[in-house]
């Protein structure tokens, strides 16, 4: 399930590295919960409309981004955490909130990054980023996909997924989290299987760390 979360702004200029700010305040609405830990079933987009200037975005219209889950209860709990407290971060605040019913996905396949997908896997006491031209990327998408569809109790032996390398505008995006530079993918994905594992992914988010910002797709 999927809400579209409105955003006024208040012609504040909003840093450009404020992915950090995005996900403290989505977890400040959430509060308590099991979603918090290594394997997150959630996944969030990063806001849009925003305009470059010197010292970050500026969202004279406002801004707007989504956030999705697989548990509808998860979903259920950041529409009453917003509500609750609507303020955002540098001036950004919630004016509406958008429910968009989960979609069917019989016949679509190819799948937009909403926010980069980040891919990584520790080689001894080295953390490798791993980039979508990388021949083993596909595999670490499938890995990480089914480690989550496990965890939510849900199997595809049908599955096949690996980023579309043919799509002329893929590139790779520097992500400084919290101090700490990360090489994530802006490319689209392609996704082979049972309607319900589709969405599963639509709705979590692909790669490591979606529960941090990385990872949505629309």
């Amino acid at each position: 399930m999927r809400i579209h979360i409105k955003v006024s702004s208040y012609q504040k200029v909003i840093p450009f590295n404020h992915q950090p700010l995005l996900t403290g305040v989505i977890h400040k609405w959430l509060g308590k919960n099991n979603e918090h830990g290594e394997v997150s079933l959630y996944s969030f987009s990063q806001l849009i409309g925003g305009k470059v200037t010197p010292k970050g975005f500026s969202f004279d219209q406002g801004s707007s981004f989504f956030f999705s889950a697989h548990d509808k209860n998860l979903i259920i709990k950041m529409i009453s955490g917003i509500r609750a407290l609507p303020k955002m971060f540098n001036g950004l605040e919630v004016t509406d909130i958008l429910i968009q019913e989960d979609p069917d996905f019989k016949e679509k396949t190819l799948f937009h990054a909403a926010s980069p997908i980040f891919l990584k896997r520790r080689d001894g006491e080295k953390v490798n980023h791993i980039l979508f031209d990388d021949p083993r990327a596909n595999e670490y998408l499938k890995e990480t996909l089914e480690t989550k569809m496990r965890n939510a109790g849900l199997q595809d032996e049908t599955l096949s997924i690996g980023f579309d390398r043919t799509y002329p505008h893929a590139k790779t995006k520097k992500i400084t989290y919290n101090g700490i530079h990360n090489r994530a993918n802006w490319c689209p994905v392609a996704i082979e299987g049972k309607p319900e594992t589709k969405l599963f992914a639509w709705n979590v988010g692909l790669g490591n760390s979606t529960g941090i910002g990385f990872g949505a797709i629309k």
